[in-house]
């Protein structure tokens, strides 16, 4: 394979296969920060994230968010899999979390993928199956953690993305992935701090 190859870190893509998806994709790179889907458009393919990793949000008509996942490298969003199987508008907003690749795979050729494919359809499944459980971890965390547990899984899931455990981070964008209040997320990081669980700054923080 060459370095055009799709290297997929949970989809182990036979060299033909890899070959077909790098002629009908098409390879894109936003920077941090960039909204690649928003809620409410038109899903014309599916992104297949090569590098870096992408946040998937819920907004609520009050402008609330809640973070639901993130997609990393050798992932797919499966919501929209399925929105735009059923030409469906998207139901979510997906938002560049670090500078990132993608393969957009046109959804003519997903279908086409499906029925050609084995190994692309049981790809999808594997990737239903863990979204659902991710899913299922965010309304056990809602229903049942406190906001103090859910920010630190939180920014311990940053970590692990990053592979750094400093990030740049606003407190704005950790209670919108929250689904809370800033205030709320100010006053529980200054209590992390104050009993050295992390350390902040401007616009940073560190975990210790």
């Amino acid at each position: 394979m060459t370095k055009e190859t799709t290297e997929l870190a949970e989809f182990k893509a036979t060299p033909e296969l890899a070959e077909k998806l790098n002629q009908y994709g098409i390879r894109k790179a936003f920077s941090a920060g960039a909204v690649v889907l928003d809620e409410h458009s038109h899903i014309s393919s599916i992104p297949i994230v090569t590098r870096g990793s992408i946040r998937v949000m819920r907004t609520e008509p009050d402008g609330r968010e809640l973070l639901l996942y993130y997609i990393k490298a050798g992932e797919s969003c499966i919501m929209s899999f399925l929105g735009g199987l059923h030409n469906e508008t998207s139901k979510i907003r997906a938002v560049v979390e670090e500078d990132v690749e993608i393969l957009f795979l046109p959804m003519d050729k997903v279908s086409y993928f499906i029925k050609e494919y084995p190994q692309w359809l049981e790809y999808i499944f594997k990737l239903y199956h863990k979204r659902f459980e991710e899913l299922l971890e965010i309304v056990n965390a809602v229903a049942f953690k406190k906001v103090d547990e859910r920010l630190l899984a939180l920014l311990h899931k940053k970590v692990e993305l990053t592979g750094n455990k400093t990030f740049s981070i606003t407190h704005e964008q950790l209670a919108n992935e929250l689904g809370t209040a800033r205030v709320v997320v100010s006053r529980l990081l200054r209590q992390l701090e104050e009993e050295g669980v992390l350390e902040t700054g401007r616009n940073k923080i560190s975990l210790l």
